[in-house]
């Protein structure tokens, strides 16, 4: 794994102190959320805990995961790995009352959203984990949102997320051939949306949505094409669901800030297809 992953870390700065040793510092961070353990109970074999976390959070603000991300997505692309049958779904995270208590306006420039992406609920604090999924149960994109967020409105965002470079030339790939969802993204906005991109849509009517249409009669025009075959391949989002949430620190989140969360997301994402 680390063969491939080497090569795609950042390179020293040119003036100023070099970086700390890459491949221990991605194994503290790792190992922090696998295991759940707060930052301070790291062992002394992986380093300081003030570096893994610091690395963290500065390579999620200049897009370094999310670079390394795509590199990994390139070369499964280029070795034809990626099933572009997407199945898109999300999960919803419980916080740890550590996760909450930043300041409200977040970070000043930053891509951190002003309430950190923690809703709260009967249940208490949470973040909902949007993703798609190629047809294998791993990762392709990945967003966070506050827990009490809907799956709908953020279909376009999870979608506008999905850009895999090409090994060669031309711009990267955007566009599965089908996306596979469940009932709660049945809407008109979004078969539209995917029909303008010429993309297969797979999703499932609620039975209210099919009794409004059937009282309406010949004005309630054809019901939408449905491939039942297909939709049983859904659960390779589930399956990838499952595979994130085996990080504990995943499942919990006790990050503070939704930008050190969504990097951990990325990591694990990498390690998946770097595991390939």
């Amino acid at each position: 794994m680390w063969d491939r992953i080497g090569p795609l870390m950042p390179a020293d700065p040119v003036r100023g102190r070099r970086w700390a040793d890459h491949r221990r510092t991605l194994e503290a961070v790792a190992w922090k959320y696998r295991t759940g353990s707060p930052w301070r109970d790291l062992p002394e074999g992986l380093g300081s805990f003030q570096t893994a976390h610091k690395r963290l959070l500065r390579w999620a603000m200049d897009g370094t995961w999310e670079r390394i991300l795509a590199a990994v997505l390139a070369a499964a692309e280029g070795a034809d790995e990626i099933g572009w049958t997407v199945s898109v779904d999300s999960t919803v995270c419980r916080a740890h009352q550590h996760a909450a208590g930043a300041r409200k306006r977040g970070l000043p420039g930053q891509a951190e959203p002003g309430d950190h992406a923690l809703g709260r609920s009967r249940g208490g604090l949470s973040t909902k984990v949007h993703l798609a999924s190629d047809n294998h149960a791993r990762p392709l994109a990945l967003r966070v949102t506050a827990g009490q967020a809907g799956d709908a409105p953020a279909f376009e965002m999870i979608m506008a997320a999905i850009r895999v470079p090409r090994s060669g030339p031309g711009r990267p790939r955007t566009r599965p051939d089908a996306v596979l969802a469940d009932r709660a993204y049945s809407s008109r906005a979004i078969r539209s949306h995917l029909r303008r991109r010429g993309i297969r849509a797979v999703i499932p009517q609620p039975s209210d949505q099919v009794g409004h249409r059937l009282r309406r009669g010949s004005a309630g025009g054809r019901p939408p094409t449905f491939d039942a075959a297909s939709y049983k391949q859904r659960n390779a989002v589930e399956r990838c669901i499952a595979r994130l949430k085996q990080w504990r620190g995943l499942a919990m989140r006790t990050d503070k800030l939704a930008l050190a969360y969504q990097a951990a997301l990325h990591l694990a994402a990498i390690l998946i297809w770097a595991r390939r």
